[in-house]
């Protein structure tokens, strides 16, 4: 079933007119069966949340898997068509196709011409979009309604030699170096071509709320953006070793989390300092267990900021193996210090892999930046790498380490990204 907002007064009236629009494709979500609403307007609520914090205005109605973002000619521009859109509307049109880009849920963005129900209107625009192309090309049609007077084949025939006329291309429909999107949907045709690949995945928020722990490291912001794309909306905690050390980490985390913040919005960084409770460890007789110890310990603070953020999981950047302290046996002893499951998207990654992740979302360059991160602190000669969970549990046992947890939780300093 075709699911659609109702057609506006203005959007008749610009059914006849070329239009510059975004075309939002979506992935797993046209797959959910019975509860496939529910994704569709929470991407939506993203959608429009992602927008305005473009300032832009832009109009959104849905069709059968996809999102078309319209953004309205100003009063005073004249009466809508291709001449009116100029410069100005074009900026505008790609900074909300930029934007909306980085929305969870979306698979592809593409820039499109909305064009009238005719094949004249769309042999026009399909050359007007292939203007100053070279190389091969091939027509892809799609004819969602089956009333439109030219089947699918019929519009590629008629469209790529209207091309071929106009420009001199040659096509390739096994190698193209361009490929012409034409898609007739009930009230107009879209013409476009391949786009920008989007996020994928699910909207956030549609999975729930975790806490992220932010070490200011590569691995920690990779593994929280993994998991927003699951549809897991997270709150940031980072543990900083202040007063023991300076406040670099602390800005390596909040840019980080500003970062990150362009995939979810709303986000919040809490800040721990952690070095006194280090030195507390340390003093315990820890020894070989400090590293593991001190994660425990983060892990429990963490799970007591979830509880005020009513979120259901932790997550951490840990990958099996990578350093001595995410050993098998040591990542099982990490699992008893707290009761929410806790998400290691990366556990199966090796570094060149979160490395390559890390630049793609550009969360890289900032994670390299100096800092002395508070899990350097205090570090024994030698780690433990089977860590039992007996001595742990003693350990804390003699600190209190419950309590520790909710102090150090209650005494976060909150951050909001700008």
């Amino acid at each position: 079933m075709t699911v659609s907002d109702p057609v506006t007064a203005a959007e008749s009236a610009q059914q006849a007119a070329a239009e510059p629009c975004v075309l939002l494709k979506l992935g797993e979500i046209v797959l959910k069966g019975r509860n496939r609403h529910q994704f569709q307007r929470m991407l939506e609520q993203n959608i429009r949340a992602a927008v305005k914090d473009t300032g832009i205005r832009a109009d959104l109605t849905r069709r059968e898997g996809v999102v078309i973002l319209r953004v309205p000619l100003q009063p005073g521009a004249g009466q809508p068509g291709a001449s009116q859109y100029g410069a100005e509307h074009a900026a505008a049109v790609e900074q909300v196709l930029q934007r909306v880009a980085d929305v969870p849920g979306i698979v592809r963005v593409c820039r499109a011409w909305r064009v009238a129900k005719t094949p004249e209107a769309t042999v026009e625009a399909a050359i007007d979009l292939t203007r100053g192309i070279t190389g091969p090309f091939a027509v892809r049609p799609r004819r969602r309604d089956k009333r439109f007077p030219l089947t699918s084949s019929e519009i590629a025939v008629l469209v790529g030699r209207e091309i071929q006329k106009a420009h001199g291309l040659r096509v390739d429909l096994g190698r193209p170096e361009t490929e012409v999107f034409i898609e007739v949907d009930a009230r107009e045709v879209f013409v476009f071509t391949s786009g920008l690949p989007g996020q994928g995945g699910l909207p956030v928020g549609m999975s729930g709320r975790a806490v992220a722990l932010m070490s200011g490291g590569i691995d920690s912001p990779v593994a929280a953006y993994r998991m927003m794309r699951r549809g897991l909306r997270c709150t940031f905690i980072h543990f900083s070793g202040m007063p023991l050390t300076g406040p670099e980490s602390v800005y390596k985390a909040y840019a980080l989390t500003r970062g990150l913040d362009r995939f979810q919005g709303g986000s919040r960084l809490f800040v721990v300092p952690f070095g006194k409770t280090q030195q507390a460890l340390a003093s315990s007789g820890a020894d070989r267990l400090q590293v593991v110890a001190q994660r425990r310990l983060m892990l429990k603070t963490a799970e007591a900021l979830a509880r005020r953020m009513r979120a259901s999981a932790l997550i951490t950047g840990d990958s099996l193996g990578q350093v001595s302290s995410q050993t098998l046996q040591n990542i099982t002893a990490l699992d008893d210090a707290v009761g929410l499951p806790i998400m290691r998207p990366l556990i199966g990654w090796d570094k060149t892999e979160i490395m390559a992740e890390a630049r793609r979302i550009r969360t890289l360059s900032i994670s390299e930046l100096p800092d002395q991160d508070c899990c350097t602190l205090l570090t024994p000669k030698r780690v433990e790498t089977r860590a039992r969970i007996d001595d742990l549990r003693k350990i804390e046992t003699r600190l209190d380490a419950d309590e520790i947890a909710d102090q150090l939780a209650a005494s976060a300093q909150e951050y909001r990204p700008e």
